[in-house]
């Protein structure tokens, strides 16, 4: 993979429900980070007292934060409903010559500041709540 511009990153919403998904905000910066837990299965018998993995058998789950300005009225009404009702809804992460990782997502957390004299901006952190699908690009 070469370098690629930040921007071309995209975050998306299904905010219907239907499987159409629209551009959230105008994000400046944005994180996806995968997890997965381990199962520790080790034992006295374990080969030279070494920790032992049980392969597969944790739980997964993955993290989008984002920063940016949101692009209209409707995107912050829309962010902040699904926050405040812990709505959970579809998202797409688009990454450019990568690919796009698609499944449900709910807001965790949204932080909105402004300063006198610049616009308003806001943070946002999402964790996945579901099986994740991958398609290359």
């Amino acid at each position: 993979m070469t370098a690629q511009k930040g921007r071309d990153l995209l975050l998306k919403l299904d905010t219907t429900g239907t499987g159409t998904f629209a551009t959230v905000a105008g994000l400046r910066s944005h994180t996806l980070s995968f997890n997965a837990e381990t199962v520790d299965v080790s034992s006295q018998e374990s080969a030279g007292q070494w920790r032992e993995l049980l392969a597969g058998a944790g739980l997964k789950s993955a993290a989008i934060k984002g920063a940016g300005l949101f692009k209209d009225a409707s995107s912050d009404a829309t962010m902040r409903s699904y926050f405040f009702d812990g709505t959970i809804r579809n998202w797409q992460v688009i990454v450019p010559d990568f690919g796009v990782i698609e499944g449900a997502f709910q807001i965790v957390g949204l932080e909105i500041a402004g300063r006198h004299d610049g616009e308003v901006t806001f943070d946002t952190a999402l964790e996945s709540a579901g099986a994740l699908s991958f398609t290359a690009i």
